[in-house]
């Protein structure tokens, strides 16, 4: 007998695949077959997926990209996306399918409801993403990773928490050395849209900051291509030593190293820096849907373990002023890195697979 099926539809961002990868591991070590959908965009960001893990390319389309030509294609793209992935679950069907939002999940969660196979979502954020707002109504469970989840009238969710990738994970709970007269670490991340302005400001603010602070101070900055020249140019010439990055493969280590993290308030970064355990300023993303960044970080900014910094007030000045702030009051430091981690849900994953499972058990 064939081991349970789990399909996993997921959009091309780490937002999506991180939980998305978390689960797929979680399941795979309980013996269940993995299947992650996606289309070729997504298939891009795969690369952490255990080999185990069949990746299946479906078309699918948004309307917020391209001219009038590609948005007129858009129907008949997630309509044969929808008509290839109903064929597949025909063929092999699916114990659980699981969504985790972005658009190239639209076929595998429209198939299911169409064969009213056993299906629930998955939302990273505090306000639902456009399409998981569409099968909302249409699914057995929410599963909410942000704690409220804003969710349509009549819908309730299931606070799971953000899962983690087990490399974030093994470093749960990191020991925090506080800030001091030797050598510290800060590290800076920004998502592909939201990291220009941290690789405009942050540089500036730390070229501020005063000489005793400077010369002990390394960072780690994750930067987008086109900027890495200039952003590594502004650190080398106030004299700080950094590792400027368009992509780090290894956040993890990086994160649990460092005194200080600066970065917008994605729902994965919001999770990791929870499950780490580490002070931070949070720059929520100002043209995210329903400004869900900023719902994101108000667990950890009411817990005391961020300082919110909205985009309207981000200046070298002013991010210049929170970095000392942090790095010159040790057991400041501290007390946030705690309450950071007094957010953390660990077990995210596990409660994750507790509704998988329990769905299995049941039908539509």
């Amino acid at each position: 007998m064939a081991a349970p099926l789990l399909i996993i539809a997921a959009g091309g961002t780490g937002g999506h695949m991180f939980p998305a990868q978390a689960l797929a591991e979680a399941m795979l070590a309980k013996g269940w077959r993995v299947q992650l959908t996606t289309d070729a965009r997504g298939a891009r960001y795969t690369g952490g997926f255990p080999k185990e893990v069949e990746v299946i390319e479906l078309g699918s389309a948004t309307f917020a990209r391209g001219g009038i030509a590609a948005k007129a294609l858009v129907p008949f793209k997630i309509a044969g996306g929808v008509i290839g992935a109903i064929g597949r679950m025909m063929r092999d069907k699916p114990a659980v399918v699981v969504g985790f939002g972005g658009y190239p999940s639209i076929p595998a969660m429209a198939a299911s409801t169409v064969l009213r196979l056993p299906r629930m979502i998955h939302e990273q954020n505090g306000v639902l993403g456009r399409v998981n707002q569409v099968f909302a109504k249409h699914v057995s469970k929410i599963a909410c990773g942000t704690w409220p989840t804003a969710l349509p009238d009549g819908v309730e969710g299931d606070h799971t928490g953000n899962p983690v990738r087990g490399s974030v994970l093994s470093r749960y709970a990191a020991g925090y050395i506080e800030p001091g007269a030797y050598p510290m670490s800060m590290l800076v991340m920004g998502g592909s849209q939201g990291a220009r302005i941290l690789s405009d400001v942050v540089p500036a603010a730390v070229a501020a900051l005063p000489e005793h602070i400077r010369q002990h101070l390394r960072v780690s900055h994750q930067a987008r291509p086109e900027d890495l020249d200039r952003v590594n140019a502004a650190y080398a010439d106030c004299g700080v030593r950094a590792d400027v990055q368009s992509f780090f493969t290894d956040v993890p280590e990086r994160m649990a190293e460092a005194q200080l993290v600066i970065s917008r308030s994605g729902a994965s970064s919001v999770a990791d820096i929870s499950v780490i355990g580490r002070p931070s300023v949070l720059v929520p993303f100002a043209a995210a849907t329903a400004d869900h960044q900023t719902a994101n970080a108000r667990a950890l900014v009411e817990a005391g373990a961020a300082i919110l910094m909205p985009e309207s007030k981000m200046n070298a000045e002013a991010l210049k002023d929170q970095i000392e702030l942090v790095l010159t009051n040790p057991q400041g430091a501290a007390q946030m890195a705690g309450a950071a981690l007094s957010c953390a849900l660990p077990d995210a994953t596990e409660r994750l697979v507790t509704l998988v499972e329990d769905l299995a058990q049941k039908k539509d």
